[in-house]
């Protein structure tokens, strides 16, 4: 029995570990179809053993059940029973079938693009000087290039190389006539400008959640190019224009954030879905960084966006609303008192979430939706479901039994609290600038507990700290506590 165990564990092809089960997992029927067509072409593969492995693990419940990926299992399917086991020659077959899996997924990256299809299909025929049938593709290309409703960078990148092509064709063929460099460069400038701004917001953005250091080289030139060069018109560049000036300016960043959500609004479909989820991701966290510096205004707006980006699936992604935007989306909606919103919303985009996050986090925001609603009896009972495993989800889920604590008066065992909070918070290396902000609710909480409430010097005294404090998530909070004292 024990040998037998062990030759099977010898055999196994491990699931788990294996790259080419990672892939066939992921890829849908649609896909699936198209790759089983893919490896009987004899172009990209000519052994028949390839071809049965994939129909084999393909077929049925094989790729979900390890029971059927035992090699022992596995080999007599592919070569015969007759045929005696050979480890390397099942290796040799996976091994094969994985590299034709990934020519196809390779091809289906690169061929995504209709219009880098055509591209690529210009230069095989300038490069064989087929000049009228390139001629033809090229101009082409131009009618699709001013049909497309998307204007981004990858509109820009396409742009460059298809007046690159030209450039090419006339520079060989018509070296007097009149050049269409500008052409070029302009394509090539706004290709450029694009994706460094975008990538800068995103550097900021991160730099101040996570603490990192990064060197952002000539942007404010590339700013001023913008601004002399009237680029702002366009939205690809406008919007992380508005972006960036309103997270680095500190007079007029309202009026950037403004002109950045009318931008948004009214270019909704020059940006692809994913794109656009970005830029919603930024304008929220903008809103965030300035509730957290005690602007009471963008508590609304933060609400508006996430409304406005769930309720059109902006937001959604792969057809999934992701563990953080359902729980912020709660939050937000919380801050403005919109109770009947989240309560809808935390029922019906609970089918969203991932499977394995759906009871726990749904717990978690109806735990959330009743403390606002000051029900501490069934928000402490919801609170007992949830698994703590996100970080700053165990630090929200501490930062309401907190609060729940104080306005109950069970100070033992808030003081008890308090300090496993600090400790948390000192021993978490990668929660960025949330350390600073559970850090203040300690340390002020504490403060208002040992106020005395009979002196009117020692409240303003902590009152005018607490409004000094930034950043401070919960001041709202300690000053309606301070206030009842």
């Amino acid at each position: 029995m024990i040998g037998r165990y062990l030759l099977k564990i010898n055999y196994e092809f491990q699931v788990e570990k294996s790259q080419l089960i990672a892939i066939l997992r992921v890829l849908d029927a649609k896909e699936l179809k198209i790759l089983k067509k893919w490896l009987h072409s004899p172009i990209h593969n000519q052994r028949e053993d390839v071809v049965a492995l994939f129909e084999y693990l393909t077929s049925g419940n094989h790729l979900a059940e390890a029971k059927f990926l035992y090699k022992e299992r596995v080999f007599p399917k592919i070569f015969g029973r007759s045929a005696p086991y050979d480890d390397a020659k099942i290796r040799q077959t996976i091994h094969f079938l994985q590299k034709a899996v990934e020519k196809f997924l390779v091809f289906e990256e690169l061929t995504a693009d209709e219009i880098r299809n055509k591209i690529a299909l210009a230069i095989s025929f300038r490069q064989r000087n087929l000049d009228k049938v390139f001629q033809r593709t090229l101009s082409g290309l131009e009618e699709s290039r001013e049909t497309t409703g998307q204007r981004t960078d990858s509109f820009f990148r396409n742009e460059y190389l298809i007046e690159q092509e030209k450039y090419n064709f006339m520079a060989d063929r018509q070296p007097a006539a009149k050049l269409n460099l500008q052409a070029v460069a302009d394509a090539l400038d706004k290709t450029f400008i694009i994706e460094k701004l975008k990538l800068s917001c995103r550097m900021i953005f991160h730099q101040a959640l996570y603490k990192a250091n990064y060197e952002i080289s000539f942007l404010e030139d590339i700013l001023e190019f913008i601004e002399n060069k009237d680029l702002i018109k366009e939205p690809a560049i406008g919007v992380y224009y508005y972006i960036l000036k309103a997270i680095t300016e500190q007079q007029d960043d309202r009026r950037y954030f403004e002109q950045l959500r009318s931008l948004v609004q009214s270019s909704i479909r020059v940006f692809p879905p994913s794109e656009l989820r970005e830029i919603y991701l930024m304008g929220i966290n903008y809103c965030i960084k300035k509730i957290n510096a005690a602007d009471e205004a963008y508590k609304r707006e933060t609400f508006e966006w996430y409304k406005q980006g769930l309720e059109s699936k902006i937001l959604l992604e792969n057809n999934q609303v992701t563990q953080k935007t359902y729980f912020n989306a709660v939050a937000a909606a919380l801050l403005v008192k919109e109770f009947n919103w989240a309560d809808r919303f935390i029922a019906g985009y609970k089918k969203w979430l991932p499977a394995d996050q759906r009871e726990n986090l749904s717990h978690f925001c109806r735990s959330k939706l009743l403390f606002e609603k000051k029900d501490y009896k069934s928000a402490m009972r919801l609170l007992a479901q949830v698994e703590y495993d996100d970080i700053l989800l165990n630090l929200n889920a501490k930062s309401m039994l907190v609060k729940m604590l104080y306005e109950q008066e069970e100070l033992d065992s808030l003081d008890s609290l308090l300090e496993s909070v600090r400790t948390f918070i000192q021993r978490k290396k990668v929660i960025g600038y949330h350390k600073n902000i559970y850090s203040n609710l300690v340390k002020y909480t504490r403060k208002l507990v040992r106020v005395n409430p009979y002196s009117a010097e020692q409240k303003e005294k902590l009152r005018q700290e607490i409004l000094a404090a930034n950043p401070l998530a919960e001041r709202q909070w300690l000053l309606e506590q301070l206030g009842q004292l």
